[in-house]
């Protein structure tokens, strides 16, 4: 690989000590380098992206590589992650092997796992992605919110629950982990539907195909109308009352992770994972 882009958390490495490292190092050895230019908001401003680039180095942890897909996603340019956060359970590498990292995709040719992505719309709205999940979630006084959700236009259930999680492969070790949900390769090819603390004895995670469409439609409470809630990848939240749909489906977009380390899905879980 030849021609690199830096994309950097700005909050991580404000002075940009570690990006102007990383920079240097590749230029040293004979490679065109270029950061990313972010606006005030920490999003990469619109059209600065060098679409001819080989790859993106990601400098940050989970949620930087999450915003760097879907900031990326109409760009066919893998990303590698190189972990400044904590867990950085999608990032390949931590800070200290950034260079065995570099020196690998001098010389070689790593392999590109595809990730699939969502893509939600709210009353048949604007459409937004999402590379781990989308949570339709509670919003105001803490009680649960009553919902249905429909598979492909035929109601699958209708739940009484904190709120539910439609997650991608790559987003089952995330929030729906947290919610009791299974953990998915991530290279695979489907949905997963977790209710969130829901008012039942034996509700659990349903696995979709990834051609399935899911509707989330907010239902009548027992006070009136529910207040309600969406988010896409924990970013934004759009707010829901009874009778608004949340539509989601795969993408046509789709993320590439580089691959460069030996170690098993399994492994890095288990190693990631360990004490959490």
């Amino acid at each position: 690989m030849n021609k690199f882009y830096i994309v950097m958390n700005t909050g991580k490495d404000q002075d940009f000590t570690v990006s102007n490292e990383i920079k240097e190092y590749i230029e040293k050895n004979g490679r065109e380098c270029i950061l990313s230019e972010k606006d005030e908001s920490g999003q990469i401003v619109p059209g600065t992206v060098p679409a001819d680039a080989d790859c993106a180095i990601v400098l940050g942890g989970d949620g930087t590589m999450i915003q760097t897909a879907r900031e990326l996603s109409d760009f066919d340019i893998p990303l590698l992650g190189i972990n400044l956060g904590t867990l950085g359970y999608l990032t390949e590498f931590e800070m200290h092997h950034s260079k065995d990292a570099l020196n690998y995709l001098f010389k070689s040719k790593p392999v590109i796992e595809k990730r699939m992505m969502l893509t939600g719309a709210i009353n048949e709205g604007h459409h937004l992605l999402a590379l781990n999940d989308v949570v339709v979630s509670r919003e105001g006084n803490l009680r649960v919110i009553h919902f249905n959700v429909y598979v492909n236009g035929a109601l699958l259930n209708s739940y009484q629950a904190d709120g539910v999680i439609i997650s991608t492969p790559t987003g089952s070790t995330g929030y729906n982990l947290s919610a009791g949900g299974p953990i998915v390769e991530p290279t695979a090819s489907m949905i997963v539907l977790t209710p969130i603390c829901s008012h039942a004895l034996n509700t659990s995670s349903i696995v979709l195909s990834a051609e399935d469409v899911i509707e989330i439609e907010i239902a009548q409470g027992r006070y009136g109308n529910e207040s309600a809630a969406v988010s896409f990848d924990g970013g934004v939240l759009h707010h829901l009352t009874t009778g608004d749909r949340v539509t989601v489906m795969r993408a046509k977009e789709t993320t590439s992770f580089m691959k460069i380390s030996e170690e098993s899905f399994l492994k890095t879980l288990r190693r990631k994972m360990k004490g959490n």
